[in-house]
């Protein structure tokens, strides 16, 4: 069957209105070389028992993290255990395929799921309002630095650690290019950020300060005094962090962080070849007004009869694209509300004992490697992932543990220069003591 919808009709009059003479001539910037001008090589038809076996064979080729491989895989990406019912509800029809909710009358299921959402973020982070979500860590701690620019005119420098994401770097570059801004790294001393030298980048030229806690390396900064030094010159403090360790650690609305952003995966989102996940971003509210994405706002009808509604969307399909704080036209409305799920699933008090786990867990797993002789990088207070320092490159290392089925990374050589030789583990709570003492038997040859 032709899935192509035109008729031949069709095309000659496109082509016509285009001033092409055949569909080829659409292609004449690209290179003859580069184009591919073979028939495919198609296999015949098949049943659909005969298909079902052929895309079997081939899903079976895939190393799942979980099955039959112990997943200690890091880097802002992470195996947590995810509750049936997340995937029972967010599988139901009116969430799965619902667009986005325009039509308050047509759509108050969806709106209150983020309106919910949002609320449950206000909770974890401390903050006092939240966005109904982002693509992704990296777009929202970038959007924060935009977010920024509003409330500190004049300025022009972003002082960032070095210690943050160092994907998330790459896209705060990316974005701020068009902006004109000067983007300062400040180095990590010991696994956490050299305060000293984060309180010399800072001056009165600076937009905001950016500092992740636990960082890219799992350990724990000192985000009070962070916070004091950026805010003690005028400018915004971000704070990116894990949701998770916040059922742990001092929260951003704690410490007085005026914007605090982050990766959602860990609530409720598959590791799925990294993504799709979700971003989160939460804020002062004096913040409101230019904060980038869509806020669901909670009202009453005619009938006093509670209702939500699209409250606040400052972005560019809405208003003037001149007036809008952001391009960004949709988001991770599915991924968050995954998150809302599980939270409602887990509560607080099994939030807490998730996050007491991965911690109790990781620290037994670095204790049993260090008690092998095996050392850890760096001497901080960490999460659920820690920094070993092998005898050999860490790609290789990897390379090894695969074969023993067991899944650790990633290489921080790929990100830093000089830390070739160091590999990032995390542990969390669905990993069993027998998988962390094979890891640690496993790096200990």
């Amino acid at each position: 069957m032709d899935y192509i919808q035109h008729t031949e009709t069709d095309i000659r009059e496109m082509l016509k209105a285009v001033g092409a003479k055949s569909v080829e001539d659409l292609f004449d910037s690209v290179p003859r070389e580069v184009r591919f001008d073979k028939k495919l090589e198609l296999p015949g038809a098949h049943s659909e028992l005969d298909l079902g076996r052929a895309l079997a064979r081939l899903a079976g080729k895939n190393t799942q993290a979980g099955g039959e491989y112990a997943c200690f895989l890091g880097g802002g990406c992470y195996d947590h255990y995810i509750p049936a019912i997340v995937d029972h509800l967010s599988s139901r029809g009116e969430f799965y395929t619902a667009y986005t909710p325009y039509q308050s009358e047509a759509s108050q299921g969806t709106l209150q799921t983020i309106f919910e959402y949002q609320t449950c973020m206000c909770e974890l982070t401390g903050m006092e309002i939240s966005n109904a979500s982002h693509y992704d860590g990296g777009t929202a701690v970038s959007e924060a630095v935009i977010t920024s620019t509003y409330y500190a005119k004049g300025r022009s420098k972003v002082v960032v650690s070095e210690a943050l994401h160092p994907e998330y770097r790459q896209v705060i570059k990316t974005y701020t290019v068009p902006l004109g801004l000067e983007i300062v790294e400040v180095p990590a001393a010991a696994g956490a950020t050299d305060m000293a030298k984060l309180k010399a980048a800072i001056d009165k030229n600076t937009v905001c300060v950016i500092v992740q806690n636990p960082n890219f390396f799992g350990c724990v900064e000192d985000m009070d005094d962070a916070g004091r030094t950026a805010q003690d010159a005028g400018a915004l403090f971000v704070a990116c962090v894990d949701p998770l360790s916040l059922a742990l650690l001092k929260t951003p609305g704690e410490y007085g962080a005026d914007i605090a952003v982050g990766e959602g995966q860990p609530f409720g989102s598959e590791m799925s070849y990294g993504g799709p996940h979700f971003g989160f971003f939460t804020a002062k509210e004096k913040y409101l007004r230019k904060m980038p994405g869509r806020i669901v706002g909670q009202t009453v009808d005619t009938e006093e009869k509670r209702g939500f509604v699209m409250a606040l969307q400052t972005r560019e399909q809405h208003i003037r694209r001149e007036k809008a704080t952001s391009n960004i036209c949709t988001n991770q409305a599915l991924n968050a509300m995954r998150a809302l799920v599980y939270l409602c699933a887990v509560g607080r008090s099994g939030l807490r004992a998730v996050a007491g786990l991965c911690l109790q867990k990781a620290h037994y797993a670095a204790d049993a490697l260090k008690s092998k002789g095996a050392k850890l990088a760096f001497d901080s207070p960490f999460f659920r992932e820690f920094v070993v320092e092998c005898k050999k490159p860490a790609a290789k290392i990897i390379e090894e543990l695969a074969e023993e089925k067991i899944l650790a990374g990633p290489d921080l050589g790929r990100f830093y220069k000089g830390m070739e030789d160091c590999l990032l583990v995390a542990v969390t709570e669905q990993n069993t003591k027998e998988q962390i003492d094979s890891l640690v038997e496993a790096l200990a040859k």
